[in-house]
């Protein structure tokens, strides 16, 4: 299984980026898929889920009204629409496969039960 996180950069305070996450090596859809995030100096800190049956929806508080995530399961793609961005939310984001098809589970996993991991994509925003 391969994660393959894309779509980071250098944007001012109140812009949009938009992340994605390709899969392979798996079917794409019967895990919940999250995204974290670690900032300079901080520990990694999940941002969001979407579960795999359903794709019902979860967010860390500092993003909701603000990030939007999504699947295509035909492209076997997770998406992480990030609106309103602030200087606060520069970091390496990754995306990961969760270990349970529903996000509660998944959300309360430690790091090392996830077994796929994508290598990070740097989000700067700055003026």
């Amino acid at each position: 299984v391969q994660l393959q996180a894309s779509g980071g950069g250098l944007v001012q305070p109140g812009g949009s980026l938009r992340l994605s996450c390709v899969a392979s090596g798996y079917a794409g859809d019967e895990h919940a898929m999250l995204w974290f995030r670690q900032a300079p100096g901080k520990e990694r800190e999940w941002v969001s889920c979407v579960s795999g049956p359903g794709g019902t929806t979860y967010y860390v508080d500092s993003v909701k009204g603000r990030f939007t995530t999504s699947r295509d399961n035909a492209k076997k793609t997770t998406y992480l629409q990030m609106n309103s961005l602030k200087p606060e939310d520069t970091a390496v984001y990754y995306c990961a496969r969760g270990p349970y098809p529903g996000c509660t589970s998944s959300m309360d996993s430690p790091f090392d039960a996830f077994d796929s991991w994508g290598q990070g994509t740097l989000v700067t925003v700055s003026s």
